[in-house]
């Protein structure tokens, strides 16, 4: 499959749709850029585990959703926490890709989330070998992300580094090697 286009919704929380797709993160937001090698060869099941929404559900991530891949155009609503401490956060997939060096997908927040923006993984195979990349920009929209401060970026950066973690755990457990 190759890049598919963006979806521009009325609904989105913030007018910079797409912005995580080419990294370039527009102004008024906290910017978060994290990335992590991956075994080599393992580009096909990580890139099929970002796209089947298996990565989060494996690193703990309620993931609400009846598509079995992330594409644009997709409502799904990540909930991240314990029981009845859990936090729900409406997004819509806004941008996917699903190329042979290339995979992933960018979602942007729907009215209901904590937060406003948007953030993306993507699979990456490159001349020095696999990476996972994830990119966000965001703001709070609700008063207990606020209220959070620099607890609650802390929070995005641990969560960025968790899922690379557990993506390169996908890979050495049952998705590599395979042919680059």
């Amino acid at each position: 499959m190759s890049a598919r286009e963006e979806v521009a919704v009325p609904e989105l929380t913030y007018p910079e749709v797409g912005a995580t797709r080419d990294g370039r993160l527009p102004a008024g937001y906290h910017h978060l850029r994290h990335r992590v090698r991956l075994p080599d060869g393992c580009f096909p099941a990580a890139a099929d585990a970002v796209l089947g929404w298996r990565l989060h559900r494996a690193a703990g991530v309620v993931m609400r959703t009846a598509a079995p891949r992330a594409e644009a155009g997709v409502r799904v609503t990540p909930g991240l926490g314990v029981g009845p401490v859990r936090i729900w956060g409406p997004t819509q997939v806004v941008w996917a890709v699903d190329g042979p060096d290339r995979a992933g997908f960018g979602y942007g927040t729907l009215p209901g989330h904590p937060e406003t923006g948007e953030e993306a993984f993507l699979v990456l195979r490159e001349a020095g070998g696999v990476f996972f990349e994830v990119t966000a920009f965001s703001r709070p929209a609700r008063w207990y992300v606020r209220a959070a401060g620099p607890a609650n970026r802390a929070v995005q950066h641990a969560y960025a580094w968790w899922l690379g973690r557990t993506l390169r755990r996908l890979c050495a457990a049952g998705g590599g090697p395979t042919a680059q």
